[in-house]
């Protein structure tokens, strides 16, 4: 007879082949109600996982294209920095408008694709012997134009999926797939940049990237557009749009204090591969392994912030994310060279990697909670453009501070702007005793909103 018992009743009789075989399949048996349950979550969740194994390779191909292969400046180094941002500048709140219109999911597919061009352009120009400095900007530049358009989209297409009150949760699963390629990533896009040079290491992200594409066509997703907006004149509706975020307090705060952040982070991502190959004399295989740190501080982060967000609120892990972050730029800006500098480096990545999932899942999740389906695209765009329109003054100050102070000192500006930050938010109320995700404006709120537009 068939052994029977708590531990086998997981499995149908005809499939009970062992105690051993049915304990792992009652383990691996996801929970009722687990968003991985749901298929086209699955799906989305698997594209996320694909295309940031891929971007791992990207985000250490690229600029050591520049650091290593070409000799580039810190200025030249924050130049592409912010050519890569200029997109969000320039197109941010008209893309917002647009996105409103269309179907997000289609924009979105094409986004992963047109990555994927661009990646593969540069072994292309460097097998031409035509790959420059301003090549890598006009690649830098479509990055930035795919990320402000489709980035915004893959945004909106999340909360097609996914429940309004289960968005950090999402939020935090999303941070788990990142974390899994940013654990592997580093060290395989390492060895494959060390035997076959930064260039053709891009070939394998271009790959990946379209495998991205494919899982995402055909997902199924919840979408309700307003006719009316079709319609209706363009700057009408991107005015309402930046109105609407002007009138939420929340927004405009969370807008103040990200837009800060980002100037501090791209300071220090504008300097930190030339911090780390010039300052700490790493190979290309070295910092690749020292980037693994991200993939250990995105899966911390990942495990605890949804809970701690759960239980202290989303203000108060915003607050705390700032904190972590500022602690991991300060460490690399004090570490000795040798050997705890290099562990100092890849201790500043696993902080400011569990740090970014402490802000942004609360960030992001905050934002989407206020906004009204109808105004989703509008609010994304106008939120990025705000928070972004400081990164870029922020590479271009980190670069020259770099060149003409130290590589260190640009560190250490990060560090103090990010613990300036939390004192400064700790500060407010709003954020202070934010403690659960605030409910959406009323579609009636937003057609007073237009309304107002309308007459002026």
């Amino acid at each position: 007879m068939p052994t029977t018992g708590p531990e086998t009743t997981c499995l149908p009789a005809r499939a009970r082949r062992g105690r051993l075989t049915n304990r792992i399949a009652c383990w691996l048996r996801l929970p009722e109600g687990d968003l991985w349950r749901d298929r086209a979550y699955a799906r989305l969740w698997a594209s996320i996982l694909t295309s940031s194994f891929g971007n791992q390779v990207m985000i250490l191909a690229l600029p050591l294209t520049a650091a290593v292969l070409l000799q580039a400046t810190p200025t030249q180094m924050g130049l592409l920095t912010t050519i890569e941002l200029a997109p969000f500048v320039l197109l941010s709140l008209p893309a917002g408008v647009w996105l409103d219109r269309v179907r997000k999911l289609p924009v979105y597919v094409i986004g992963e694709l047109a990555v994927a061009t661009a990646a593969a352009s540069v072994p292309l120009a460097w097998w031409l012997d035509a790959l420059t400095m301003h090549w890598l900007y006009v690649v830098g530049f479509v990055l930035g134009t795919v990320h402000t358009v489709a980035g915004s989209a893959a945004q909106i297409v999340l909360t097609q999926v996914v429940p309004r009150e289960r968005l950090v949760e999402a939020h935090a699963k999303n941070a788990l797939a990142s974390s899994g390629a940013e654990v592997a990533g580093p060290g395989f896009a390492g060895l494959l940049i060390k035997m076959f040079g930064a260039p053709l290491a891009l070939v394998v992200n271009a790959v990946l990237l379209v495998g991205s594409a494919g899982i995402l066509k055909g997902i199924h997703v919840s979408e309700r557009r307003d006719e009316r907006a079709r319609n209706a004149p363009f700057w009408r509706e991107l005015a309402a749009g930046v109105r609407f975020v002007a009138r939420q307090r929340l927004l405009v705060t969370l807008a103040l204090l990200m837009g800060l952040w980002q100037m501090a982070h791209y300071a220090a991502v504008t300097v930190q591969i030339l911090f780390a190959t010039r300052t700490l004399g790493l190979s290309e295989q070295q910092v690749g392994l020292c980037y693994t740190g991200v993939g250990a501080g995105t899966i911390l982060g990942s495990v605890f912030g949804r809970r701690l967000s759960h239980r202290f609120g989303p203000g108060p892990c915003l607050v705390a994310g700032y904190a972590i972050v500022g602690t991991g730029w300060l460490m690399a800006a004090a570490a000795p060279s040798g050997a705890l500098g290099i562990a100092a480096f890849a201790a500043m990545m696993m902080l400011f990697a569990g740090g970014a999932v402490f802000i942004f899942i609360n960030f992001l999740a905050l934002r989407q909670a206020v906004t009204p389906e109808p105004l989703l695209g509008r609010m994304t765009s106008t939120m990025r453009w705000l928070t972004l329109l400081a990164a870029g003054p922020g590479a271009l100050f980190g670069g020259w501070l770099g060149e003409h102070v130290g590589l260190r000192a640009t560190l250490a500006f990060a560090a103090g702007t990010s613990f300036a930050l939390v004192l400064a938010a700790w500060r407010l109320p709003l954020i202070r005793q934010l403690r659960r995700l605030p409910e959406p404006e009323p579609t009636t709120e937003w057609l007073g909103l237009e309304a107002d537009v309308r007459a002026t």
